[in-house]
């Protein structure tokens, strides 16, 4: 699914689709809906962490940023409603391409019956940072070390987000 937010008389909202043949759409609706947009993410090392040398007792994990969005979810198919989501959100993507595309031709009322449109109106948002903050600040260093030798740019990027200045743990 592919989304773009908008807002009007203060109420969120965000707007997306998925294909036609996405079964999803078609099911009842019950309750509210959930997105999930995930940030930088990384594969954490067991091995990265000085205390496995101590007493072993490490397993790797995940280091990741999330955010659920939740709201009740409308689907629709109106060609207008829908030329108008993709074509905001293909402008705000390809507004960072050195040549630009822009939807102006005939053949994207056809790909627009091949598609759903959805409207999510946000009324919660939870917001999830695990990186690595419930270790001490040597695994936290070794972690971070760890990533920023990757050749990923990903993985130095996640690197850089561990804070390892801090010696608390929390338990999050």
């Amino acid at each position: 699914m592919d989304f773009s937010g908008r807002g009007r008389r203060g109420v969120r909202r965000s707007f997306g689709h998925l294909a036609r043949p996405n079964s999803q759409w078609q099911k009842p609706v019950l309750g509210d809906a959930l997105a999930i947009f995930m940030g930088a993410d990384a594969y954490v090392s067991a091995g990265w962490y000085p205390s496995k040398q101590e007493h072993h007792k490490v397993v790797p994990t995940w280091n990741y940023e999330a955010v659920q969005v939740f709201g009740p979810v409308e689907f629709f198919s109106d060609t207008n409603r829908l030329l108008d989501v993709i074509t905001r959100l293909t402008d705000q993507h390809e507004a960072r391409q050195k040549t630009s595309w822009h939807i102006t031709d005939a053949f994207i009322q056809g790909q627009l019956k091949g598609i759903v449109g959805l409207r999510l109106i946000i009324t919660r948002l939870v917001g999830k940072r695990k990186m690595s903050q419930n270790r001490l600040a040597e695994d936290r260093a070794g972690v971070a070390r760890g990533l920023a030798e990757s050749t990923d740019s990903l993985d130095r990027a996640v690197s850089d987000m561990i804070p390892v200045v801090d010696a608390t743990v929390t338990k999050d």
